[in-house]
């Protein structure tokens, strides 16, 4: 009978354990499922656009086309599986570590670890890491370092805003104002790829980190503007890279290569899949070099400080093997068989008599690009709940749409007759330090954190290659006419979010203004008056 008793509660057990863990299977299939399609209806109008052209206005090569999918397939995949890791595992270490360091009340030690953290996360960074191995005349090893550098320095600055309270409008016009004088002495070569590494860190992996960071970090103050104040730190963040490489620019000194258009053509489609399986083991090893430093911080802050339970533990790890699968076919799927084509379009198209319709249709990708860019809807939902559901989210997005269909019709334009990058930053920053003094404070931190939304994938990857090709076929300087347009992309929003934001305010006051509120005693007035009659 004992034994019949002991049988049953066993089988009871392990039903029930089976349960839970197909529950499981199914919520990891669904999630992956999502952010797969997050990513595909991302990187969908590029393709579509591409496709068209390449078939009705510049054929491509049928190999360099067919690689051309491949890579986008393996990018579509990739970044979903990064997403899905970096939210399981980049936001909670970060939470945890915020919480865990302010807890210490030892500010040298938040600094330090804040720089440590910063720099190991930022040369984790995908689209950083295009960049780096985009840009001809700095080496890839030198580039990371240096802006992991800047972003560790400012991860510092943040830190110590939030335990201070200090104004982010005052620390915006301070290092924005030192910005604009190096730049201004500069080497003209590092002015565009200054600004561009600003746009690339605040991507996939980094904003995540970052903002989870501050929250845990603000979570351990009480006061009613610890929320408010753990925005605005992408916006320092993205600070840190232009700074660094500026003053690159004026101690590293190499010969200015040239980039070229020289693509691989493959003969047979056996070839093009050997092309990506002898690129994947580089990738696995580098992916694995780049990763390790925030993994050793994460182990080091767990044996000593975190402590967390083996489930937690277990779920950041998966987190961690979803990233580091993410970011090998992200990569590989970028420089393979994504990059080259644009290169090679941009070039193609610029060949023509007439280019100047290239303006309107960089505007058009740009318009497509910021309709589908999934993180685009988390801003949305972001804004909606600091305004209080007074700011729909379809007017942030028309408002982005709009912003990065011009800084991308700026890019071609700049393309196409030289124009200096200082033309559009100067202004464009300056506007946005301006409305500083006319919009709440946490508009404006909103708006400088909404550049690395804006700058997504599809722009380090494919855009940058489509203005280079562009430029190299004009005859133009790759280097000071192409770089930059990231800068752009992340600039307008820094405008357009804030004017939304000045719009709503203002009509909200209007609306205040004109209600009648009624005492008690006016009340009475009224209905006594009433029964008068």
């Amino acid at each position: 009978m004992a034994e019949d008793s002991h049988a049953r509660f066993l089988k009871k057990h392990l039903k029930g354990g089976i349960i839970i863990r197909q529950i499981h299977l199914r919520e990891t299939r669904t999630a992956v499922t999502e952010k797969v399609a997050e990513s595909l209806f991302s990187v969908l109008p590029i393709v579509i656009i591409v496709f068209i052209l390449c078939l009705y206005i510049s054929p491509m090569q049928p190999d360099l086309l067919l690689t051309f999918l491949v890579g986008a397939l393996m990018l579509i995949i990739g970044m979903g599986l990064f997403s899905l890791g970096a939210e399981q595992s980049m936001t909670p270490i970060g939470n945890q570590i915020g919480t865990a360091l302010t807890r210490t009340k030892n500010l040298p030690l938040i600094l330090a670890v804040s720089f440590l953290l910063g720099f190991a996360i930022t040369i984790a960074e995908p689209d950083l890491q295009v960049l780096a191995q985009t840009v001809p005349h700095i080496s890839n090893t030198v580039l990371l370092i240096t802006v992991g550098a800047g972003v560790g320095f400012f991860m510092s600055v943040c830190m110590l805003r939030i335990l201070t309270g200090m104004r982010l409008r005052l620390l915006l016009i301070f290092f924005y104002a030192i910005i604009f004088l190096l730049a201004f002495f500069a080497d003209k070569n590092f002015l565009g790829i200054a600004f561009d590494s600003g746009g690339v860190t605040t991507g996939p992996m980094t904003v995540p980190f970052i903002l989870a960071l501050g929250l845990g970090v603000s979570n351990v103050r009480s006061d009613k503007n610890a929320e408010a104040d753990s925005f605005g730190l992408v916006a320092l963040c993205s600070i840190g890279p232009v700074l660094a490489v500026l003053i690159l620019g004026f101690f590293y000194k190499d010969n200015a290569a040239v980039a070229d258009l020289s693509t691989a053509s493959y003969g047979t489609t056996t070839d093009i899949g050997y092309a990506f399986l002898h690129a994947i083991p580089h990738y696995l090893k580098e992916t694995a070099i780049a990763m390790l430093p925030i993994i050793v911080i994460f182990f080091l802050f767990q044996f000593t400080l975190l402590h967390l339970d083996s489930r937690n533990l277990g779920k950041i790890m998966i987190g961690l093997l979803y990233t580091y699968i993410g970011l090998v076919l992200f990569l590989t799927g970028v420089n393979i068989g994504f990059s080259a084509l644009g290169a090679e379009l941009g070039a193609a198209l610029s060949s023509g008599k007439s280019v100047w319709w290239l303006v309107p249709l960089a505007m058009a990708i740009g318009w497509f690009i910021i309709s589908a860019e999934p993180a685009v809807a988390v801003l949305e939902k972001q804004i909606e709940t600091v305004s209080a559901g007074a700011i729909p989210g379809r007017v942030i997005k028309r408002s982005l749409s709009i912003a990065i269909a011009l800084a991308m019709g700026l890019s071609m334009i700049r393309v196409l007759t030289g124009i200096s990058l200082f033309w559009f930053l100067i202004p464009g920053y300056t506007t946005a330090l301006i409305l500083t003094f006319f919009v709440p404070d946490i508009y404006t931190a909103i708006a400088f954190d909404s550049g690395g939304v804006a700058s997504g994938p599809m722009t380090a990857t494919f855009m940058l290659q489509f203005f280079m090709g562009a430029s190299i076929a004009l005859g133009g300087n790759v280097l000071q006419d192409a770089f930059g347009v990231v800068a752009l992309v992340a600039m307008m929003p820094l405008v357009s979010i804030q004017l939304v934001g000045l719009f709503y305010e203002r009509k909200q006051k209007r609306t205040k203004e004109t209600t009648v509120v009624y005492g008690d005693y006016d009340i009475v007035e009224l209905w006594e008056g009433e029964h008068a009659k």
